[in-house]
C-alpha cells in the first residue's frame, strides 16, 4: 500500500509544475470591453456603456442580431420557402430533407421570438416566407429522405423520419408565439394540413429522454387553438409524468433513466414545460414547476464565465448561446435568483462572446462549431442547419422593452462577485469559480454520456469555460487511466460517492480500449478544491502490481490560461509536456502527464495538485497545499491556513469497501 497508516504529510519533492508555452492575463472583473476577433457580418447598433456597463448591449442589439441570422438564411431557402437547406461539410444522419426542415423549423422559432417580442411588429418581413413555407411543406408530405428536384420543398413525415418529430416542437412554438399575426390568417387548407402533420408528434416519444417534451410542445399549440383537445392533453400530461420520474430534486433532472445531468436540464427539461405553463396561463404548472427552475438556475448560472462563455460540458455544444433560454425564462415567469441587471449581463455576454470570437461567418451563418467549425465536437444527428437551435437563447425578447431585464444597469454575475466552490445538488458536480478571473471549472463525479463511451464532453474528470476536451483520438485531458497493454484505459460510468462544501467523489470500473472492463479493478477519485487550486485524488484496488498508471491535466492553447500540474504522492516525478492536438476553443494544445505505478492489489493511492488560472503570474502550484492522510481521511491545508478534510478510505483493510459502499456518501 503506498499511503502510511499512520497520518502523513505529502509536501512536494521536486517542482513540478507545468509551465504552458506563453502566458495570456485574463482582464479583471471589472474590465469593461469584449475584444472582437473577427467582425460581426451584419450591423449592430452603438454600445451604450451607461446602461450595459459590462457588454455595452441592449435590447436593441438582440433585435438586430435576430434580423442578422434571419436574413442570412434566406438565400438558402427552397422555391415554395418550404425548406432551408444550409451549406455544411456533411449531412446529418437524418438526410437532406430532414436537414432541410431542421433550417426551417429552427429559423422560424427564431422569427416567432423576434415578432412575438415586437407584439407583431416585423420589420424584416420574416412571417410571410414561414408562411409560404408552411403551405409549401405541408402540401406534399414524402417519406423521402433525401432532397429530389422534383420536391424541393415538400418536409418529411414525422412517421418516416424521426428526427421531424424534434422539429416539429419548433413549429408548434413558432405557431403558438404567432398565433394572431400568422396561424390565424392562414387558409383553412392550409392550416388542416399543418394539424395533419403535427398530428403524429401527439404519440409516445421514440425516445425516452426529453423527446417527450416535443410532444407536449405539439399538444400545448393544440389545445390553444382547441384541435383534437384529447390526443393534446394526453400528450402533455403524459410527457410531464415522464420527466416527473427523472426529477432529483435541487433543480436538477436525469434526462433519462440514466445519470446525464447536463446543459439539457436547462434548455429542454425546465425550458419546454415552464414555457408551456406560461404560455397557457396555467398558474397550477407553473407553481410547480417555476421554483424548480429558480432552483436549477442558482447553480446553472454559476456555469457562464464573466468573459461571456457558458460551459462546453454535454452534447449538442453546438446550440451555443441557446445556453441563456433558461435564464431569459427565468426573468419572463419570475422564477429566477438573478436580478433583471444580472440576467441582461449574462445573455448579452454569451450572445456577445460567440458573436465576437468567429461562430457567424462572413455569409452570416452559424456553423457547426462552437467559435468556428470544429468537427471532433459533433454529433451524428447534427447537419447544416442544427446550430439554430441557438433560437431558444432568444426568448428574452418575449420581455417586453420597458421590463427591467431591459431597462435596469447590468450586474455582476455569481463568477466575479466571489469564489465558488459548491457541489450541485445530487448531481456528483462540482463547480469551481474563481473571481480574481473569472474562470469557471466543473469537476465532473456523477454525470455520465448518454451516448456511445467513451465520451470526451462526458467522460473526462474536469472541464472549464476557457479549455475544451481534447478530440477521441489524441491523448485524453484531465484523466485518469490505468495503462493495459500500452493503452490508457477509459473511465466506465461515474458512480457519485459523496460530496461537501469543496469536493466530490466518485468511483467506476476502468474499461480498456475495446470497451470491455477490467474485471475487479476500481477506482475511487476525489477532487477537493480552494480557489484555484485543485486536490485529486485517486485510489486503484484489484490492479496487479507493476500496472502503470497515467493522470493528465488541462488542455490549453498558447494563449489560453495557465496550467500546473504536481505529483505529491504514487508518482514518478515532474509531469512531461505533451501536445494534444485542437480542442473547441483553438489548436495547439499541450497537457501535463504524470504516470506512476501500482504497488499493491488491496489499493494504491496517487495524489497530485493541479491548477488552471487567468491571473498574472501565478504561483507554483506546490505553494498552495499540503496534504495529510490518515487511514480514512485525506487533509488538505491551503496556502490561507483554512482546510478541508475529506473521508476517503484507503487503508489496506478499506481498500474494497470503497466501490461497495452507498451511493450518496463514503
Amino acid at each position: 500500500m503506498t499511503a502510511p497508516a499512520t497520518p502523513g504529510s505529502f509536501p512536494p519533492a521536486t517542482p513540478g509544475s507545468f509551465p504552458p508555452a506563453t502566458h495570456r492575463s485574463f482582464p479583471p472583473a471589472t474590465h469593461r470591453s469584449f475584444p472582437p476577433a473577427t467582425p460581426c457580418p451584419f450591423p449592430l447598433p452603438p454600445e451604450n456603456r451607461d446602461l450595459s456597463p459590462y457588454t455595452g448591449w441592449t435590447r436593441a442589439h438582440w433585435e438586430a442580431a435576430a434580423d442578422g441570422l434571419l436574413r442570412a438564411t434566406v438565400p438558402y431557402a427552397s422555391p415554395g420557402h418550404g425548406l432551408i437547406a444550409l451549406p455544411g461539410a456533411r449531412p446529418s444522419s437524418s438526410g437532406t430533407r430532414s436537414d432541410g426542415l431542421e433550417g426551417f423549423a429552427r429559423t422560424f422559432l427564431l422569427a416567432a421570438l423576434r415578432v412575438a417580442g415586437s407584439d407583431g411588429h416585423d420589420p424584416g418581413n420574416h412571417l410571410e416566407r414561414f408562411a409560404a413555407g408552411l403551405a409549401s411543406g405541408t402540401e406534399k408530405p414524402t417519406e423521402a429522405r433525401e432532397l429530389t428536384p422534383d420536391s424541393p420543398d415538400s418536409w418529411p413525415g414525422i412517421a418516416a423520419v424521426r428526427q421531424a418529430y424534434v422539429e416539429a416542437a419548433s413549429l408548434a412554438l413558432g405557431l403558438r408565439l404567432t398565433r394572431p399575426w400568422l396561424w390565424d390568417s392562414l387558409d383553412d387548407a392550409v392550416r388542416a394540413r399543418v394539424v395533419d402533420w403535427l398530428l403524429p408528434a401527439l404519440a409516445p416519444s421514440p425516445v425516452d429522454n426529453n423527446w417527450w417534451l416535443f410532444g407536449l410542445t405539439v399538444g400545448g399549440f393544440l389545445l390553444d387553438v382547441d384541435i383534437e383537445n384529447v390526443r393534446a392533453r394526453v400528450a402533455v400530461d403524459r410527457a410531464l409524468a415522464r420527466i416527473e420520474d427523472w426529477y432529483r430534486g435541487d433543480g436538477w433532472y436525469t434526462d433519462g433513466d440514466n445519470r446525464a445531468f447536463e446543459h439539457y436540464n436547462a434548455w429542454a427539461l425546465h425550458f419546454y414545460p415552464v414555457l408551456h405553463a406560461h404560455l397557457g396561463g396555467d398558474d397550477a404548472l407553473l407553481a410547480t414547476h417555476g421554483p424548480r427552475l429558480a432552483a436549477h438556475l442558482a447553480d446553472y448560472t454559476r456555469l457562464f464565465d464573466t468573459n461571456g462563455a457558458p460551459l462546453p460540458f454535454g452534447r449538442s455544444l453546438t446550440y451555443r448561446f441557446a445556453a441563456t433560454a433558461a435564464p431569459w425564462l427565468g426573468a419572463l415567469t419570475g422564477h429566477t435568483p438573478l436580478t433583471p441587471g444580472a440576467t441582461r449581463r449574462l445573455a448579452s455576454g454569451t450572445l456577445r462572446h460567440f458573436l465576437d470570437r468567429g461562430a457567424v461567418d462572413r455569409r452570416g451563418l452559424l456553423p457547426l462549431g462552437w467559435y468556428g467549425p470544429y468537427p471532433p465536437m459533433l454529433q451524428s444527428y447534427s447537419g447544416p442547419a442544427s446550430p439554430y437551435w441557438a433560437s431558444k437563447g432568444f426568448v428574452g425578447l418575449l420581455l417586453p422593452a420597458g421590463h427591467p431585464v431591459w431597462t435596469a444597469r447590468e450586474e455582476p454575475l455569481p463568477a466575479e462577485t466571489r469564489d465558488a466552490a459548491l457541489p450541485l445538488g445530487r448531481t456528483g458536480l462540482l463547480v469551481q469559480s474563481t473571481a480574481s478571473d473569472g474562470l469557471v471549472r466543473l469537476h465532473n463525479h456523477g454525470s455520465n454520456s448518454t451516448l456511445a463511451a467513451p465520451d470526451p464532453y462526458y467522460a473526462r474528470f474536469a472541464y472549464s469555460t476557457r479549455t475544451g476536451p481534447t478530440a477521441l483520438e489524441a491523448p485524453a485531458d484531465n484523466h485518469f487511466a490505468l495503462l493495459v497493454d500500452g493503452r490508457p484505459t477509459t473511465r466506465g460510468p461515474a458512480v457519485p460517492h459523496g460530496a461537501g462544501p469543496g469536493w466530490a467523489a466518485s468511483t467506476h470500473t476502468p474499461r480498456r480500449a475495446d470497451g470491455t472492463e477490467l474485471p475487479g479493478v476500481r477506482v475511487l477519485s476525489a477532487t477537493v478544491v480552494h480557489g484555484r487550486t485543485e486536490l485529486r485524488a485517486h485510489l486503484v484496488t484489484g490492479a496487479p502490481p507493476g500496472t502503470r498508471v497515467r493522470l493528465t491535466g488541462w488542455a490549453t492553447t498558447p494563449d489560453g490560461p495557465t496550467a500546473q500540474l504536481h505529483p505529491v504522492h504514487g508518482f514518478d516525478g515532474p509531469p512531461a509536456d505533451t501536445p494534444t492536438g485542437s480542442t473547441l476553443v483553438g489548436p495547439g494544445t499541450r497537457t501535463a502527464v504524470l504516470e506512476g505505478t501500482i504497488t499493491a492489489p488491496e489499493g494504491s493511492l496517487f495524489l497530485a495538485l493541479a491548477s488552471l488560472t487567468a491571473e498574472a503570474s501565478p504561483a507554483p502550484i506546490h505553494t498552495r497545499a499540503v496534504v495529510h492522510a490518515a487511514a480514512d481521511t485525506l487533509r488538505v491545508t491551503w496556502h490561507d491556513g483554512t482546510s478541508t478534510h475529506v473521508p476517503f478510505p484507503h487503508h489496506p483493510g478499506a481498500a474494497g469497501a470503497g466501490a461497495q459502499a452507498p451511493a450518496d456518501g463514503i
